[in-house]
């Protein structure tokens, strides 16, 4: 990695680091703007909560402390790496999480490939092209793209699970139960996928680098492959990144529709309970998540594209 690329990435991570900073301190403000009794989710349901109970609970916990000195005490905390211990589950938040990541980034990634494919597929079929079929194909693409992906993902569920039975209804830790909720977010992700690349794919077609090498007799297969497609993939992996950032929270109603473990799960059953420091630690995970894709992203465009490497920092 040279000098200047260097540089680069530590620019985009001081970026990171203030957007994840921000994304910290909206959060922290947000859930003590919620309303609830904090005291009632750390004792649990069930159990009374007496006046000299809660004095004990706030001043142990320091709920008790002016919201300023509470906000120091949790950037500190968040600095040190300590996310906190859960109410609900009385256990580190780190070894809460770190057993559902795993089966989070599975969904997430095997849908953005997915998702891929599904759109090259289509694209490559269609671009340039009119007729019946790029009719039908747009159609389609305009359909699932309008589809909330749970609503989506229940009509799978009730047609491939419970109706011809193909696909085990809940997560058995199989590769088929994997299936009907990474289509559920895939599809319409497809969709916008492809409206992009057949633009680009269409556009790049008629430069003049391709119609020369069209009229040297390069063959359409090794045009798209060696020329068209790479240059229509620059917007596509821009895309890709920030939709796959963006799947790390679209997977709450999947999982919990399809009963997998995961981050989403956890992320409902956290804020049913007023579990504040598990809902600041996914918080704060989304945000990483999205600094960390989009500083990749930027690094493969000079690899996709040889023109960006003279003015890439």
């Amino acid at each position: 990695m040279t000098g200047g690329a260097v540089r680069f990435v530590l620019q985009r991570l001081a970026a990171g680091a203030v957007v994840v900073w921000g994304a910290a301190t909206l959060t922290f403000f947000a859930v003590h703007l919620v309303p609830g009794d904090t005291v009632a989710a750390l004792i649990g349901p069930g159990t009374p909560v007496t006046p000299a109970l809660r004095h004990q609970i706030l001043a142990e916990s320091g709920l008790d402390d002016p919201l300023a000195v509470q906000y120091a005490h949790s950037m500190g905390a968040l600095l040190r790496g300590d996310l906190g211990r859960s109410y609900q589950l009385n256990q580190p938040v780190g070894q809460l999480l770190a057993g559902q990541v795993a089966p989070t980034l599975q969904l997430a990634v095997g849908s953005l490939v997915c998702a891929l494919l599904l759109a090259l597929l289509a694209a490559i079929a269609t671009a340039g092209r009119g007729g019946a079929t790029r009719t039908i194909v747009s159609a389609v693409e305009l359909f699932i793209v309008s589809v909330p992906s749970f609503w989506l993902g229940i009509v799978l569920l009730t047609v491939f699970s419970f109706r011809f039975r193909l696909f085990p209804a809940a997560a058995d830790g199989s590769l088929s139960a994997l299936v009907l909720p990474t289509l559920a977010l895939a599809l319409p992700l497809a969709g916008v996928l492809a409206q992009v690349i057949r633009q680009e794919l269409e556009q790049t077609d008629a430069r003049p680098f391709v119609l020369t090498a069209r009229a040297r007799g390069l063959g359409e297969t090794r045009l798209l492959l060696r020329h068209t497609l790479r240059h229509a993939l620059l917007p596509v992996t821009t895309l890709s990144g920030f939709l796959l950032g963006g799947l790390f929270g679209g997977t709450v109603l999947i999982e919990n529709i399809f009963a997998r473990p995961g981050l989403g799960r956890i992320l409902v059953r956290a804020v049913e309970a007023r579990d504040i420091p598990v809902v600041t630690a996914l918080v704060l995970l989304s945000a990483v998540a999205f600094v960390v894709i989009n500083i990749v992203v930027d690094l493969l465009h000079p690899v996709i594209d040889a023109r960006l490497r003279e003015v890439t920092p």
